[in-house]
């Protein structure tokens, strides 16, 4: 794909958010499209597939400041992605694009071609290394695994250089021959208007290089399919919809490049009896009438399999949370959130006599006290309120 197609995308538009937007704000959206267009939801769905794979495209330039920043300049400079020839004020301006992404200048200059280069990886002039593409996975992790950090070997699938050919795209004893038509160099330009645009040479389809006997197991592309497992470090305390960057775990990088980086989107599954709130762990811990109107001291099982100890005070009602702190997921400096406990005083569905006797006496002895005298007394308040007349001031 040419620059000028990379420069033309929006991806502010992609992800539904303004050319303001915050990270967080970036982020949010990326999870929520990312949740509704993965293939694991939508199988045999290529519209979603598509909008999987350009959501991922526009998060990965957006989420990371430097090439952000150089998107929004590229854009700028050409009116917000579009290549507009002619001017407004009829003048003839004539030269050359490709002067402006890098071919040309003294050597070592640099230009807009390094900036786009290194933003894209797309539309290199040259027969030089290629920096291979990025892949993006996602695997689903068990909530302890979450927590404490896992090793998983995934296996991918995608393009290598063909086994057959070694990636030359020729037929064995043979070897490709230089692209007459762009002397070896993949590009060739086109004049539109009064501009000339670099593009991919139509005769060698990008690579500088002509076959003649094409290779038949990859019809002289020089690519083929290859399975292969990755062992990917997922680091402790990583959220749902986490988005985690495996630097050179991508695709293979062609004529000596370096690999590309592998994204992992992480699910993390329920647990039975712990759940999450950012970096704090949360439980619902049952006890009894007694322990809560009386106090107590309870124990609370903590994600490690160990308990602590909870000193309930007298009278702890229903909902009531407590924070056990330290016992939380792991953050990234090293430290820990913490366990927050909620309390859920269980009534018993069923009385041994001696039970009900002991209810009976304690109902005989707080009978003087009516816990919902307050609240009828609040509401017949707001009706009589509701009945009284609006007083109609008189004027003079």
């Amino acid at each position: 794909m040419s620059t000028k197609d990379w420069i033309e995308k929006d991806f502010y538009k992609m992800l539904g958010v303004s050319k303001t937007a915050s990270a967080a704000e970036i982020k949010k959206a990326y999870r929520t499209l990312a949740r509704a267009h993965h293939p694991d939801n939508n199988a045999n769905d290529a519209k979603s597939e598509a909008k999987f794979k350009e959501v991922s495209e526009a998060y990965d330039v957006l989420s990371d400041t430097a090439k952000r920043k150089e998107y929004d300049e590229a854009r700028t400079l050409f009116g917000s992605g579009g290549f507009r020839p002619g001017g407004g004020g009829g003048g003839n301006f004539n030269f050359d694009l490709g002067d402006v992404f890098g071919r040309g200048g003294a050597p070592g200059a640099g230009g807009f071609g390094d900036v786009l280069g290194g933003l894209f990886n797309r539309g290199s002039s040259t027969r030089g290394p290629r920096r291979g593409a990025d892949v993006e996975t996602s695997a689903t992790l068990s909530f302890t695994d979450a927590l404490n950090g896992v090793t998983l070997p995934l296996r991918l699938t995608g393009e290598a250089p063909c086994a057959v050919c070694s990636g030359t795209g020729a037929r064995a004893g043979t070897t490709p021959r230089m692209c007459a038509t762009c002397g070896g160099s993949g590009s060739s330009s086109r004049n539109v208007g009064n501009f000339a645009f670099a593009e991919p040479c139509r005769d060698c389809r990008g690579r500088g290089l002509v076959v003649d006997d094409p290779c038949q197991s990859c019809n002289g592309s020089g690519r083929g399919h290859s399975s292969r497992t990755v062992q990917a470090r997922i680091p402790a305390g990583v959220k749902e919809g986490q988005r985690i960057r495996l630097k050179g775990k991508g695709a293979s990088g062609e004529r000596g490049g370096p690999a590309g980086d592998l994204f992992v989107v992480v699910g993390v599954a329920p647990h039975p009896v712990f759940g999450r709130t950012e970096d704090n762990l949360t439980i619902v811990v049952p006890v009894t009438f007694a322990e809560a109107a009386l106090g107590a001291e309870i124990e609370v099982p903590t994600i490690s399999g160990l308990s602590v100890r909870l000193k309930l005070p007298a009278g702890t009602a229903t909902g009531r949370t407590f924070r056990v702190r330290g016992r939380g997921a792991p953050r990234r400096d090293g430290t820990h959130g913490d366990l927050l406990v909620s309390i859920d005083v269980v009534v018993p569905a069923k009385l041994s006599g001696a039970a009900k006797d002991a209810l009976e006496a304690y109902a005989a002895a707080t009978s003087d006290h009516d816990p919902r005298a307050d609240l009828r007394n609040r509401a017949a308040g707001a009706a009589v309120g509701a009945r009284q007349p609006v007083a109609e001031g008189e004027q003079s």
